[in-house]
Order: structure tokens, then C-alpha cells, then sequence
């Protein structure tokens, strides 16, 4: 603090709105001075400028000509944040009709400027309630605006002033909005604070207001016309009874002919230096707390605004659950088929209209891949021919397979009972069969136990030894299967001594694709030419997962747009809730707040809304989950943590880019713009 030069200094003020031709100018050459501890009313008639010169004292708005000085400091020369701090730290205002926010208590109301100050909750708590416990309000710190009675709440905005000390309390038209009883109340306040140091700014048209101030400045057409000192500032509706004169016949004052000799005001403490860096800078916390209070405030407005996040996130998550689930079902289903196997088939392709003229696939093309080191089973396959099955009076056709013995391992197949046949069953020809539980229940309509039983397979008997367990598959059919020794089915049923396919199971960890690669190597060099092809199962559930995943961001793109659609819907009802706020941004720049501050808040309201829709989003998705789980069980639904993690990110990415271009616009606001409006 310099204490060589005045706490203000206005030299050659002027303040113009527009341009050009139809700029109106509302202050003119205005020459004022103003010691520290001054009780000082400014009077003047409505269009006076009386208002536009308080608040170019306030640092709510900037003079077009002139220089200002706060304690020899040149105000035109600070920033945006540095006049926020000033407004802050050393300004307190009192509004003619408060200025209150009305989601919040009068104690909240009060510690505002505090929270923008950085001041931990406990001091500012404390501090809060001694303040309105000192202006008669110790009974009335949970009630709200609307509770109050129009000299309680100007009280409250009296607190809120001093709140970080207000060392200079400019008060506009203080009792304008109060009955008699109540302004003198508060005119004894504010005499009250004068006596304690603070220095008291008045604008005010009302005389008897005036003559509580020991000095009275009239304006009049944006120019000062008298300064002068008040003969007896004690008296409330005393006459003014100093002479009046011009302010070039006005002598000089000095700060020590003031009554200022009471103790400064206290002060709250600001902390160490790394609190005084991060001072203006409310905690996450804060911003979080003074967000939700004004979406709570407005319960219907945010559940509209969150709707169209809810409705995008459920899209989303449950349109990627049903996806993933279908992709892990198919890719189980094809697992169960035939897990991690490799088939060599006749010919080319499955297109090949000579591959049935081929006879290279021969028994020894079993053998020699079962010694293969990737191997861990094999089994030689001739048909399945379709064969017309007899059991007692039931009649019906069936798909007979002629397998090797490790046909169960091979293919992934488990048995539901008996035995399946041995190599020296398949060696010499066997005539014995496993019967698939869809052929069993076929043939044996009425239970009972088929181990033992013999079956004609066209005119084949064969004797029964075990029940395959069938496949639950999308992907198999619900066709009739019979399982026999390859050569009982090449010898009595094909006529024939050749395969027509091998299977090769590959031993878990080792590369399918290495593993074909090395078969066509080998059976190459066996027939002497390539007169087959590979059916690798790894490359087809590859592709199908590729497939899948695809579906699913399709899917998920889709869904993305009504998340796009509620993201245009947060942004426009925020910027409605911004035209709808603007007093109450004013308020805040006016106590403090710097342009990050309000950007920070709007932003955090934005994703504080689309997180909320998210978590209902999210909610709604289990339950659409469970319903479908429950009453379409073909569907499977599978919920992922990165899908929930996604879901949290669209939220949060949403919130932030739809409540960017509000939260801008409410922190280009000016103050004394904003606090104009209403």
C-alpha cells in the first residue's frame, strides 16, 4: 500500500457507450479524489452518471479517457484478473436490491467472495456466521432470499461485502428498495462500518441519505458540480447546511483530518505463499458444490437437459453389451464346433466340381500328420453319408460320419454315455456306432438305454456303445448324427479306400497359421502336387470377430448420434440457462469471480449434467440387460468395464464440448453488463 497517495484518484474521466455519431457520453472530465476512511455520498439525479462513476470506482467497467489510480497504481494498466482481485480483496458492494442468489442461503451467499479467494470452508464458515450474526441475522443463516424480508437480505449483502474485508464499501441507491425502518438500520450500519476504517462510498439521490456522509459530491450531466463537506453527518434527516460551492473553490482535504481512528477492520488470514498464489482460485470442490446448488435449484431444467444424454448413453451401452455378447457366442459356438483345428479337404476349394475324382487322401496322410510335433490329435473322416437309420417300428434318415478313434478330442465332442470305439475297433472294421442324443431321441422316443441295442444303418447293423453329446450351436444344425469307424464306413458303405477329409487338432499355444503352413508343406511332398486345401477354423472366427466388431462399432455409431443429438441439447439449454443467469454471472465478477472462474463452473455444470445422465444411462442399460437376459435368452448381453469407461468418457468428452461455447459466452460477460440486465 502506498501511503503517500490517495486511496483513489480519478484524473480527466471519461465515459462514452457507442461509436462514431451516436457514441453518448455519460461522464466528462470528471476530477475526484478520495482519501482512505472517507464517508463520501455521490448525489445526482437519474442519467446523473452517478451509477457509471460508482462502477468505474468498482472496476466493474473502464473508463474511455482518463486515468484511475488505486493507491498510485494506474487501473487501465491491470488485467482482467488482477481487477477481479481487486474487486475481490478490497471492494465490497451493496446493491439497491441485493443482488442475492437465490438458490443459496444467506450464509452461502455471504461466503462467495471467500471461495473465489481461496479461503478453506472452516475460516470462511466461521467468518460467515459472525458476520451475519453481528448484523442481527444469527437465526436466519440457512434461510434463502425469498425468506427474508428486504432489510434482512440487504443486511446479508452487507455481510457479503466485508466478507474478505471490504476495505472500500461502495453502496448504489443502499436503501432504495427498504421501507424507513429498515433503511435507517442499515444507514446505522454502514456508519458503523465507517468507524471501524472502512472507507464508504454512497450514490444515492435522496438527500437524507446523503447526509449520513461526511463529504457530498453532486453530479449532474456526467460532470461533478460540487464537492463539499457535511456539517453534520451524524444528523439523519438533518439539512445540509454547509455551504455549497463549486469544486474549484472546494479546499483540499487530508486523511488526517478524518475520524478514522477506529482499528482497521479484521482481515482473514490468506495462508502461506503457495495459498496467496492459488488465492481466486476456488478448489475443485467448491466448483463442483457451486454447480450441483444450481442444477438442484433448477431440478426440472436439468432432468430435460439430461435426458438426451440418458437416452445416448443407453444406446450406446446396451447396443455395445448386445454386440459383444453376440461376438463371444458366435466365437464360442465355433469353438465348440471345432476348437483350434485345421481340416484338409479334396481338391481346391469347396467349389471344386473334380474333387470327388481325387483319391490322394489316404490313411497314411493321418499318420503322418499325427507325428507332426503341433499336433495333439487326428482323425480321418469319410462322409458323413446320409443313411436311412431303423430301430425297431422308427424309421428316419441320418448323417452317418466314419471317424478315427480320437474323432471325441478332435472334435471337441463329449460323451453323455457308454464308449466310444478304440483304433483296433477302427483297425478291423467294427460294425459299432455312437449315436448322437438328437438320433436318440429319435429312435427311442420312449427312453430307455440304447448301450447294446443294434441299429440298421441302410443295411448295416450296427451295435450301439455310446451317446455323443450334441452341440449347442447356432451354427449346427439339428440333423441326425451317427458315429462310426471310418473304415466300417469306407468298406460297407462308400466302397471306397480313400478319405475324403482329415481334421488336426493343433495342441494349444501354437500358432494356427505356422501349424498349416507346415501341413500343406507336408502333404505336398507327399502327393507329390497341391490337389488340396486347408479349412483353418483360427482364420474364420478371426474374421468373424472382425465382422463382429465391426457390427458393433456400426451399431455403436449409430447409438453415437443420439448421443450427439443430447449433447447439441445440453449445449443449447445451457446457453438458455446462461441469457437466464446473466444477473447472477454479474453478481459473481462483481464479488470476484474471474473469467476462468465462471468458465470453470459452467463447464463443470455441463459434465456434472451429461456424468448424471451417464450414470442413469448406464443404470437403465443393466436393467435392458436383465429384460432381455430374462425374456430372450437366444440374445446374450455382456457388459464390458471399457464400455462403462467408454460411456464415462462420451460423457464426459460431451460435457465439455457442449458446454464450452456457454460457458465462454458467460465468462465474456462484462459485469456491469450483466448486472444491467435482468
Amino acid at each position: 500500500m502506498n501511503a503517500s497517495a490517495p486511496l483513489l484518484r480519478l484524473s480527466g474521466i471519461s465515459r462514452s457507450f457507442g461509436e462514431g455519431d451516436g457514441a453518448v457520453t455519460v461522464l466528462r472530465d470528471v476530477e475526484l479524489v478520495i482519501e482512505r476512511g472517507e464517508m463520501v455520498a455521490i448525489m445526482g439525479p437519474s442519467g446523473s452518471g452517478k451509477s457509471t462513476l460508482m462502477n468505474v470506482l468498482g472496476c466493474l467497467d473502464r473508463a474511455t479517457l482518463g486515468r484511475y489510480e488505486i493507491d498510485g497504481h494506474d487501473v487501465a494498466s491491470l488485467s482482467d484478473d488482477a481487477l477481479a482481485q481487486l474487486r475481490r480483496e478490497y471492494f465490497g458492494f451493496i446493491f439497491q436490491r441485493y443482488h442475492l442468489m437465490g438458490h443459496l442461503s444467506a450464509q452461502g451467499n455471504v461466503e462467495v467472495p471467500a471461495v473465489y479467494a481461496g479461503i478453506p470452508r472452516s475460516q470462511r464458515s466461521s467468518h460467515s456466521a459472525a458476520l451475519l450474526e453481528r448484523l442481527g441475522l444469527g437465526k436466519h443463516l440457512s434461510h434463502r432470499p425469498s425468506q427474508m424480508s428486504g432489510g434482512q437480505q440487504q443486511r446479508v449483502s452487507i455481510a457479503r461485502a466485508l466478507m474478505n474485508g471490504g476495505d472500500i464499501i461502495l453502496a448504489d441507491e443502499p436503501t432504495g428498495a427498504l421501507d424507513s425502518h429498515s433503511g435507517l438500520e442499515v444507514m446505522h450500519i454502514l456508519r458503523e462500518l465507517h468507524a471501524r476504517g472502512h472507507t464508504i462510498i454512497l450514490v444515492t439521490h435522496d438527500p437524507n441519505v446523503a447526509a449520513w456522509a461526511q463529504r457530498v459530491i453532486e453530479i449532474a450531466d456526467g460532470r461533478i458540480k460540487c464537492d463539499r463537506l457535511n456539517d453534520t453527518p451524524h444528523a439523519v434527516n438533518a439539512s445540509v447546511t454547509s455551504e455549497t460551492r463549486d469544486v474549484s473553490s472546494c479546499p483540499p482535504r487530508s486523511a488526517d483530518a478524518l475520524t478514522s481512528d477506529a482499528p482497521d477492520a479484521p482481515k482473514m488470514s490468506r495462508g502461506n505463499w503457495l495459498t496467496r498464489w492459488l488465492s481466486g482460485w476456488p478448489t475443485f470442490a467448491e466448483s463442483l458444490s457451486m454447480a450441483w446448488h444450481a442444477l438442484a435449484s433448477h431440478r426440472l431444467r436439468t432432468g430435460l437437459t439430461m435426458l438426451g444424454i440418458i437416452i445416448g448413453i443407453t444406446s450406446v451401452v446396451s447396443l455395445s453389451a448386445i454386440g459383444e455378447g453376440t461376438k463371444r457366442r458366435v466365437l464360442n459356438d465355433i469353438g465348440n464346433i471345432a476348437p483350434n483345428t485345421i481340416t484338409v479337404l479334396r481338391g481346391k476349394d469347396f467349389n471344386d466340381d473334380k474333387a470327388a475324382e481325387i483319391r490322394t487322401l489316404l490313411p497314411r496322410d493321418a499318420d503322418l500328420l499325427a507325428a507332426q510335433p503341433y499336433t495333439d490329435s487326428v482323425t480321418a473322416q469319410v462322409g458323413p453319408r446320409t443313411a436311412r437309420m431303423r430301430f425297431g417300428r422308427i424309421d428316419t434318415d441320418a448323417q452317418v460320419h466314419g471317424e478315427s478313434a480320437d474323432f471325441m478330442r478332435a472334435n471337441g465332442l463329449k460323451l453323455a454315455r457308454g464308449r466310444s470305439f478304440d483304433a483296433s475297433e477302427v483297425e478291423r472294421q467294427a460294425q459299432v456306432a455312437l449315436l448322437g442324443e438328437n438320433t436318440l431321441r429319435k429312435l427311442l422316443p420312449n427312453g430307455g438305454d440304447p448301450i447294446g441295442q443294434i441299429v440298421l444303418a441302410g443295411s448295416l447293423p450296427l451295435r450301439v456303445i455310446g451317446v455323443v453329446r450334441d452341440r449347442s450351436s447356432m451354427f449346427v444344425s439339428r440333423s441326425l448324427n451317427v458315429y462310426v469307424p471310418w473304415t466300417t464306413v469306407a468298406s460297407r458303405l462308400a466302397g471306397q479306400q480313400h478319405l475324403e477329409s482329415i481334421t488336426v487338432r493343433i495342441l494349444d499355444g501354437h500358432p494356427p497359421a505356422a501349424a498349416e503352413a507346415g501341413i500343406i508343406r507336408l502333404l505336398t511332398r507327399a502327393h507329390g502336387k497341391k490337389d488340396f486345401f486347408t479349412f483353418n477354423m483360427d482364420t474364420i472366427v478371426k474374421s468373424i470377430s472382425r465382422t463382429s466388431q465391426m457390427l458393433t462399432l456400426l451399431l455403436s455409431f449409430v447409438a453415437l448420434i443420439s448421443l450427439v443429438v443430447g449433447g447439441i441439447g445440453v449445449m443449447n439449454i445451457m446457453l438458455v440457462s446462461v441469457t437466464e443467469r446473466t444477473r447472477e454471472i454479474g453478481i459473481r465478477r462483481a464479488i470476484g469471480a474471474r473469467r476462468q472462474d465462471i468458465l470453470r463452473q459452467f463447464l463443470i455444470e455441463a459434465v456434472l449434467v451429461c456424468l448424471m445422465g451417464g450414470a442413469v444411462g448406464v443404470v437403465l442399460s443393466y436393467a435392458i440387460g436383465w429384460l432381455v437376459a430374462t425374456f430372450v435368452p437366444q440374445v446374450s448381453v455382456v457388459f464390458s468395464t471399457n464400455t462403462f469407461a467408454a460411456a464415462v468418457a462420451c460423457a464426459c468428452a460431451i460435457g465439455m464440448l457442449s458446454g464450452w461455447l456457454p460457458a465462454r459466452s458467460a465468462a465474456r460477460l462484462d459485469p456491469v453488463d450483466a448486472l444491467a440486465r435482468e
